[in-house]
């Protein structure tokens, strides 16, 4: 495959919800993405409009993983428009409906639910010390190079291992990293709130002691990890801990 119809594929890619819409979803984006390849094999209007028509149907996963789906597709449809198959139902189309629900699930908890609001977090730490300027540089560090390499990185490993594209996602682990990544935010909201209360003008109705303060702090953690035995989610603990601080900060207001 010539290596500039890649890169236009790719590229077309980050579009993909562009054309969003409820009925079939990311099928427009899609295909957009998969027609520089499909005008590469110089294929009959009869055979473009069925290639076409098996990839308008239902679509929808995470944007950010879309790219790795695409390239597992145009490897498999590859290798169909070599072998010249009449198989209704290709690998292609198969492999989309199955990575689909689990992809989206995976870059929903990742980066949704655990690097978004890490990135946010560090950003306002760094907003409250002062550094405003510096805060919207870090939040698009932190966050904008771990989605463009798993969009570029997930391309390339599906256009080269077709099937075998989804280990590339699975050695990743985003689950198990979410999971550590909204640890270090709880940890990082809980220096927060000791630079809030340490400030003194936070809670001007309060003479707390420095002890005082450290076991208010330690309560906090300890009262998080108790809230995640339970099983709560710490996607709900996490952004309640952020509307806790947030009231307790407003009251130097008064």
């Amino acid at each position: 495959m010539n290596k500039s119809v890649l890169v236009r594929a790719f590229l077309r890619s980050f579009f993909i919800q562009a054309t969003l819409n409820f009925r079939r979803m990311q099928n427009l984006g899609f295909a957009m993405a998969i027609i520089p390849v499909i005008q590469e094999w110089n294929l009959t209007q009869k055979d473009e409009e069925e290639l076409l028509t098996r990839h308008l149907q239902l679509f929808n996963t995470h944007p950010y993983l879309s790219a790795a789906v695409i390239g597992s597709v145009i490897r498999l449809e590859e290798e169909q428009n070599k072998s010249r198959q009449a198989n209704p139902f290709p690998d292609a189309v198969e492999i989309k409906q199955v990575l689909a629900g689990p992809y989206a699930a995976i870059g929903d908890t990742f980066f949704w639910g655990a690097l978004r609001p890490f990135a946010a977090i560090a950003a306002c730490v760094l907003a409250y010390l002062g550094y405003v300027f510096a805060a919207p540089l870090a939040f698009l560090l932190l966050y904008t190079p771990a989605h463009v390499w798993i969009r570029v990185k997930g391309f390339l490993e599906g256009y080269r291992r077709g099937k075998q594209g989804i280990e590339f996602v699975r050695l990743l682990d985003l689950p198990g990293t979410a999971v550590k990544i909204r640890w270090v935010s709880l940890v990082t909201l809980a220096g927060l709130a000791t630079l809030l209360i340490g400030a003194g003008d936070c809670l001007p109705l309060y003479n707390l002691s420095g002890i005082l303060i450290k076991l208010a702090v330690i309560s906090a953690i300890f009262i998080c990890i108790l809230l995640v035995q339970k099983r709560i989610s710490q996607f709900y603990i996490l952004y309640g801990a952020v509307l806790f601080f947030l009231l307790i900060s407003s009251l130097k207001e008064f």
